[in-house]
């Protein structure tokens, strides 16, 4: 099958994780890495997220007890988590996994392997910068995460013990006087946080993806507008089907196509249980609030960050698929929440959007070789934290095509676990 039209590597998908798996590769000397993607005329995730690269954000979306909340998010469709009704029925199996995903037994392993990836993800995407040249576009400004009582703080406790055994720098504040030296103009009603210094964003996640882009290009890379819509391998390399156009050839392929990358998978056989996660926000001017520090108010689900100036107001999930429309209540939702909490914010002339981040129910990622083909590897799932293990997972997806032991237990991350 192979001929002189064989591509050497091609990465389907130019989303952070694509292209940072592509840089990844060309940066070993051995690759010339296509990367094809089917475009469209939305920003897609990778480009309008909160900015920030979030390696203390080790816990599972699936926790011990979650799902007794379950009936409350089908109640509550503005709520932190919610599940439209006319989706309750199709996301019923993948609900079920996330169910056992959130057993003790499970739910610690997620967060011990959470925990490993972030840890070589914190150092991979300090070695991305530097080979980027990307200083210019980060933001090493902290984070906030913010508890109102202390009740919901000595709740919190348990996790930054884990955090300072992994190595995670961080204060723990108990009084709005502390939290106002560090961001001031919050609400009193806020009065312990937890303090994570070495917490970067980057100051545009659009700016950061088209940086990458731009150096893999200099450095030779290729890009492509192509729909693939199936995968057929042989014995020496792999025929990409595309939408509209003539097929293309590769010796090893990357899925890294986000939300949709699970039907590429079910075409070689590998049925992979991705869902949805519908993230929203709102993008407010530059002037709207003298945000100091990235924000996590996480018992409402969302954080507030600086972009290009402006402030983005985000979060929250909702599993709805890819086909129902946009619920953008919910963005609105969060910035009235935000103008309670930020006395002073100035919610006007915002410009609000959503997008699809791909989750699997134990919150990991697939990083993984195909069970049914080695030309075929998997990069996605990674849920509102892909921006977060970009490089890291370049770096591990490096290994794999090499045929080098990754850096860390690629088990938890394994296609063949669900």
């Amino acid at each position: 099958m192979a001929n002189s039209m064989t591509h050497d590597t091609i990465v389907i998908g130019a989303g952070i994780i694509g292209i940072s798996t592509a840089l990844a590769l060309q940066a070993t000397g051995r690759h010339s890495v296509l990367v094809v993607d089917r475009g469209g005329p939305d920003p897609r995730a990778s480009e309008v997220n909160a900015g920030a690269f979030a390696f203390a954000d080790i816990v599972p979306l699936a926790t011990p007890g979650i799902l007794r909340k379950a009936p409350k998010w089908l109640l509550d469709p503005l709520g932190p988590l919610s599940i439209p009704p006319s989706y309750a029925l199709s996301i019923a199996p993948w609900m079920l996994r996330f169910w056992r995903a959130s057993w003790r037994d499970r739910y610690q392993a997620s967060m011990q392997a959470q925990a490993q990836l972030m840890a070589l993800s914190r150092a991979a995407v300090e070695r991305q910068i530097d080979l980027a040249k990307g200083e210019p576009l980060i933001q090493r400004e902290g984070q906030l995460q913010l508890f109102e009582g202390a009740g919901d703080f000595a709740a919190s406790l348990p996790i930054w013990h884990l955090r300072r055994d992994l190595g995670i720098r961080f204060d723990l504040l108990d009084s709005p006087r502390a939290i106002a030296e560090i961001q001031p103009g919050l609400d009193p009603r806020f009065t312990h946080a937890g303090y994570t210094p070495d917490w970067i964003n980057t100051c545009d996640p659009a700016r950061w993806l088209a940086h990458l882009t731009e150096q893999f290009l200099a450095r030779g890379g290729q890009t492509e507008r192509a729909h693939v819509t199936a995968l057929e391998p042989a014995t020496d390399d792999v025929r990409l089907r595309c939408d509209g156009r003539t097929a293309l050839q590769a010796r090893q392929v990357i899925v890294a196509a986000g939300a949709w990358s699970h039907h590429l998978a079910r075409t070689l056989g590998d049925r992979i249980p991705l869902e949805t996660e519908r993230g929203y926000n709102t993008t407010l001017p530059p002037g709207a609030f003298d945000l100091r520090t990235h924000l996590t108010f996480g018992g409402h689900g969302f954080v507030v960050s600086r972009i290009n100036g402006g402030i983005r107001i985000g979060g929250a999930v909702e599993l709805g698929g890819l086909a129902l429309p946009p619920n953008f209540k919910r963005a609105e939702t969060l910035l009235d929440k935000s103008a309670t909490f930020m006395p002073g914010l100035d919610t006007s002339g915002g410009t609000q959007w959503m997008g699809f981040r791909p989750s699997l129910p134990d919150s990991l990622p697939v990083i993984d070789i195909s069970p049914r083909s080695n030309l075929v590897i998997y990069a996605f799932g990674h849920g509102h934290l892909g921006l977060t293990q970009s490089a890291g997972t370049a770096e591990l997806v490096t290994d794999l095509v090499a045929g080098r032991s990754p850096q860390i237990d690629m088990r938890p991350f394994a296609a063949s676990r669900f």
